[in-house]
Parts: structure tokens; sequence; C-alpha cells
């Protein structure tokens, strides 16, 4: 069973620390993504489980949700949590939210404090 969110969930989480997963190429990331994305291209995706976060939550995103789905899919089946973004970076667009253009850059996790906390 593949979880999944609107992109108004989406919004939300990724206030609170959540991670977006843009699995589409990169020429589709660079016209327009979530802003913060972590881009790896669907096909690439099970020679790059390393570089996914371990301790937030993980949305993932594509054009319209169906390679996204099928990636959330195969992490689960991976025992990898992650939820499916239904509706897309088109759904995003349309709800009037943030566009990035631009290409991927390097993702890292954030820096924790000893109490546990992000470290901005």
């Amino acid at each position: 069973m593949v979880t999944q969110a609107d992109v108004l969930q989406l919004r939300q989480a990724l206030a609170s620390g959540a991670v977006v997963l843009d699995v589409r190429e990169p020429f589709e990331f660079a016209s327009g993504h979530v802003p913060g994305a972590l881009s790896i291209p669907m096909h690439l995706v099970p020679l790059r489980l390393d570089e996914l976060p371990s301790h937030r939550d993980l949305y993932v995103i594509c054009a319209a949700g169906n390679r996204s789905w099928q990636v959330v899919h195969y992490l689960g089946e991976r025992g990898i949590p992650a939820i499916n973004v239904a509706g897309g970076t088109m759904a995003w667009h349309s709800a009037g939210l943030p566009i990035e253009t631009g290409e991927a850059r390097p993702f890292a996790e954030p820096q924790t404090t000893a109490a546990g906390g992000a470290q901005s």
C-alpha cells in the first residue's frame, strides 16, 4: 500500500522539516520544482538510496504522481517509508505554491544540536 498526500499536506510537512524527493528528469527539475527539493531521477533511485534522509519524513514527487507512486512503492518494499505526492508538481504549481527553477544542488541534512534540535 502506498501512502499519499496532497500538495497542501506537503507544504505543511515541509514547514515541519520534511524532505521532498523529486524523481523527474534533470531538465524537468530545472524548469520548475518545489523549493529545496532533492533531485534524484527515478531510474537512479536504486543506486542512490544512501542519499535519502533517514530521520525525516520523505515525500516523493514527480510531474503528476505516477513515477513518484512507483518510487514510493519501491522504497516501501525495501523498508524505507515514503509518501507519494498526489498530483505532483503540476498540482503544486496549480495551487499557486512557490516554484524554484534551476539545476539541482547537493542535499545536506541539517546539523543537529546536542539537544537533538535542528541548527541553522
